[in-house]
């Protein structure tokens, strides 16, 4: 186990016009405007990272090892597995922020596909000189797909749902949610990359683009968040129509096939 306590700072304008483009691009009304309540996880919208294409690895991310967070673990396949977050105080529209991100921990093992490598990053939002918020990133490195090692189990997905909504994510919203968020990560817009390179069916839908599916819902129903948990179990795929579902605090996304793709806790405040 190795810890990292270097801090890396980024300071951006909360712009209400970003949020209000992501919104509509959720098929909502954008009601964005300077003093607002920016919904949860919206700051992922902001604190961009640009790389000249140099400095990008194979995929469209910024390359490992290079001076950044994240040290280079050998492995080329990058995923975004689980995080939590801790909300202390809404973020406003309008105004700048900070967020300042470290490396709590990385590690590497030898798994049942070989080796994988993880790395968990938290993020602090401060606004104003306040700390909004609290985010653990959860992520998983991988060596490219081998077709002769064994499949995984992927669970399937609790049918005791008190609330469900159909949601659909065609390549048009997942370009869009790129943009907004600046993920190159081409396994979401480059479908020959991510089939003939990653070994996915399509498209892959963003994990966090679940996640804040889904805390959306958690917030309507029980209200203002303290807290949100989740975890990826299965990618979906931007041909596939997916249900959310909940029950209490559980939440999670049910696949076409009934396949667990993420779950998740939301604790209300």
């Amino acid at each position: 186990m190795k810890t990292d306590l270097t801090t890396e700072s980024q300071s951006d304008v909360m712009d209400p016009a970003r949020a209000g483009a992501f919104q509509i691009a959720m098929g909502q009304i954008a009601e964005m405007s300077e003093g607002s309540v920016l919904p949860p996880f919206f700051h992922q919208l902001y604190f961009w990272s640009p790389h000249p294409p140099g400095q990008l690895g194979r995929d469209g991310h910024p390359r490992v090892g290079g001076g950044g967070l994240i040290p280079d673990f050998g492995l080329p396949r990058r995923m975004w597995a689980g995080g939590r977050l801790r909300f202390n105080r809404p973020l406003l529209a309008g105004f700048r922020a900070e967020k300042r991100s470290v490396l709590e921990t990385s590690s590497k093992k030898i798994g049942r596909t070989g080796p994988l490598a993880f790395a968990t990053l938290r993020h602090e939002i401060w606004q104003d000189g306040t700390l909004c918020l609290t985010e653990w990133q959860d992520l998983v490195y991988r060596e490219d797909p081998n077709p002769n090692a064994p499949r995984p189990v992927i669970p399937m997905a609790r049918m005791d749902e008190t609330d469900r909504q159909s949601v659909a994510f065609d390549s048009t919203f997942l370009f869009r949610y790129s943009a907004l968020t600046f993920n190159g990560h081409r396994i979401h817009y480059d479908q020959e990359y991510a089939r003939d390179v990653e070994g996915y069916e399509g498209l892959v839908v963003h994990g966090p683009l679940l996640a804040q599916k889904l805390m959306l819902l958690a917030e309507r129903v029980i209200g203002p968040l303290a807290e949100f948990s989740f975890r990826a179990s299965s990618p979906l795929m931007h041909f596939e129509t997916a249900e959310l579902c909940r029950n209490g605090a559980d939440l999670w996304v049910r696949g076409p096939d009934g396949r667990q793709c993420m779950q998740a806790t939301a604790v209300a405040i």
